[in-house]
């Protein structure tokens, strides 16, 4: 018998249990799921408004957009955001939603100067991994064809491979997490940890599992290293952390939908029920 049949047993009890204890929740985890995936939007629109002055004086500083310019992209940036948010939350032209969220997270990576910020570039990766999860549950609840122009594929596969696709963009944030900050053995452990439950996550072993862990793992991790609260308004660095966290809460709602959906075809949970 190997190691891992011989823990079989235990896994599966320990499977039962959470299903259990987590049964009365499923019917609003695809809610709040949705809600913290867009989060980081609504959070970002609000801070441009808020902050509309000092927007508009680093985008025509520092980036040397002529006035006008600056003024419509910041506007078309709130109205996307808004809109794509309320729509993916309701489940409203949820194709339409996505492309808008992406299109904001390419025009501001370009816009503020930030397309080659490696932390910034994998932590947008990740957040789009969420959204091709938003876009997985939308098609397997639909039988239509969003794109009728491309090649035809059952809604069934749209699903699968956008769900592969999800989860391993997802994982990618533990690597900025990862290669962030000062070298401890608390950081070290740490990562480990999260690395081995990415790995599972992203070959689809155990994923629903792995997921939960991981949006634990987030939450500890948001509260203890980005607490923006903690800081005077005045700080330097409070308005990046504040993004950060909101970010992560996205990315957390990205695995709270995999929790939901599962990994798809493509992945071992699915091969080991044949």
């Amino acid at each position: 018998m190997t190691t891992l049949q011989q823990f079989k047993p235990f896994t599966s009890q320990v499977e039962d249990t959470l299903d259990r204890i987590g049964h009365p929740l499923k019917p609003y985890l695809p809610g709040l799921a949705r809600f913290l995936l867009v989060v980081t939007f609504l959070e970002d629109s609000l801070r441009i408004v808020t902050q509309w002055e000092d927007q508009l004086w680093y985008l025509e500083k520092h980036r040397g957009m002529p006035w006008g310019v600056s003024h419509t992209f910041l506007m078309v940036n709130v109205l996307v955001m808004l809109v794509c948010s309320t729509m993916a939350i309701a489940q409203k032209q949820t194709n339409y939603a996505v492309a808008g969220l992406f299109a904001v997270i390419l025009s501001q990576s370009i816009g503020y100067g930030l397309l080659f910020d490696f932390a910034f570039f994998i932590r947008n990766l990740s957040v789009i991994g969420g959204l091709l999860m938003l876009l997985a549950e939308a098609y397997a609840k639909s039988r239509r064809s969003y794109f009728p122009g491309l090649p035809a594929l059952s809604e069934t596969d749209k699903s699968t491979y956008l769900q592969l696709g999800g989860r391993v963009l997802l994982v990618l944030l533990f690597i900025s997490i990862m290669f962030a900050g000062e070298f401890t053995l608390l950081r070290a452990g740490m990562s480990v940890i999260g690395a081995i439950a990415c790995l599972m996550v992203a070959v689809g072993f155990k994923a629903k599992w792995s997921a939960l862990f991981l949006v634990v793992f987030l939450s500890l991790f948001n509260v203890l290293m980005n607490n923006w609260w903690s800081l005077h308004h005045t700080h330097p660095q409070r308005d990046y952390i504040k993004y950060d966290f909101f970010q992560t809460l996205s990315i957390m709602g990205g695995f709270l939908l995999l929790v939901n959906l599962g990994p798809g075809g493509i992945s071992v949970d699915e091969k080991k029920k044949y």
